[in-house]
């Protein structure tokens, strides 16, 4: 029986690279996927995904100016301006005037915010729960397995995104 070839550092780091290029096409596809069926599974929700992506910042980070947002969320300061705008005319979110500085305002998600947001989440989490029913018990294994370093990865592009920032 002849012997396992060994594969040499540059042919691993290809294969990595094609794997993480599949994974990152994988993840592009699920969030379009998943934003679709959520769109059709609360057709009344206007909200679109930039003003979503304001809110879940604000639930994580209550407080924040609006130039924090848009460096958080790597937004032109007009653009931010426009999406805080809409958001405190449907009064989803509120400025409070900072403390330490009076000149500034801090935003925070209004009850109404902090409900709209949930609902989204839960409706998130019933598209995935829906869609698992259709996976083998190893895919469903899988996926789960593959949530810690998925995290760790998150967590590695946001500290990275920080550091340059």
């Amino acid at each position: 029986m002849p012997a396992a070839r060994r594969s040499s550092p540059a042919e691993r780091r290809r294969s990595t690279s094609a794997d993480l290029d599949t994974l990152a096409d994988a993840v592009t596809r699920l969030r379009r996927a998943l934003r679709r069926v959520v769109r059709s599974d609360v057709p009344f929700e206007t909200l679109s995904m930039a003003q979503i992506e304001v809110m879940q910042l604000l639930a994580e980070r209550p407080g924040l100016r609006a130039g924090e947002v848009g460096e958080a969320l790597l937004l032109a300061p007009t653009t931010v301006s426009t999406l805080v705008g809409a958001l405190l005319s449907q009064e989803l979110i509120e400025r409070q005037a900072d403390p330490a500085d009076r000149r500034a305002w801090r935003l925070l998600l209004t009850d109404d915010g902090e409900d709209r947001l949930a609902d989204w989440q839960q409706s998130n989490r019933r598209v995935m729960r829906d869609a698992a029913t259709q996976l083998s018990a190893d895919d469903l294994h899988a996926l789960r397995a593959a949530v810690p370093a998925l995290t760790k990865l998150v967590t590695h592009l946001d500290s990275g995104r920080d550091a340059d920032g």
